[in-house]
């Protein structure tokens, strides 16, 4: 199974592809981050966003598409901006075909640390082992998406074993 990550951000929208290869180890197909001008109006960073991430889906044909849920934002302005970014992630998965899952930060730091409280740094290295990278992944966006793409691997190998057990 191949899933893309996305991290969400006004000002970086974090990506990451990892696959679930058959001998269950994890490999990271590629990462990084979409960088956007606060110069720019909203609807060309939304623009960019969706052309971006549609190329990606086209050249890595995830199976899946996770993104992290909305838990809070500091104000009404920066959850509209943010909300608006999900809607982007989202319609460019769908106008794919691809199903998107969302998963709350406890529920994604839960699945690459340990613990739902894990400090961001904590995320950032157990990504770079679990991926078995060189180095940690930057921007940390990108760090970020990979987790997310994690947590969704490991939450369908979770699922596939209970359904298989209850059969």
């Amino acid at each position: 199974m191949r899933v893309l990550g996305i991290d969400c951000g006004t000002e970086y929208t974090g990506y990451g592809v990892v696959e679930l290869c058959s001998d269950h180890k994890l490999l990271c197909l590629c990462c990084g981050a979409i960088k956007l001008s606060p110069r720019h109006a909203m609807s060309i960073r939304l623009e960019t966003i969706f052309h971006q991430l549609s190329v990606i889906i086209q050249e890595h044909r995830p199976d899946n598409v996770a993104i992290e849920d909305v838990f809070y934002a500091l104000n009404v302005k920066s959850a509209l901006k943010l909300g608006q970014v999900r809607g982007v992630a989202m319609l460019a998965a769908s106008s794919a075909g691809l199903a998107v899952s969302e998963y709350s930060p406890l529920s994604i730091k839960s699945a690459v640390v340990g613990y739902g409280r894990a400090e961001k740094q904590q995320v950032q290295h157990m990504v770079t082992r679990l991926l078995n990278l060189a180095e940690v992944p930057e921007p940390p966006d990108a760090a970020d998406a990979l987790a997310i793409a994690i947590c969704h691997l490991h939450t369908s190998a979770t699922l596939q074993r209970q359904r298989a057990a209850a059969q």
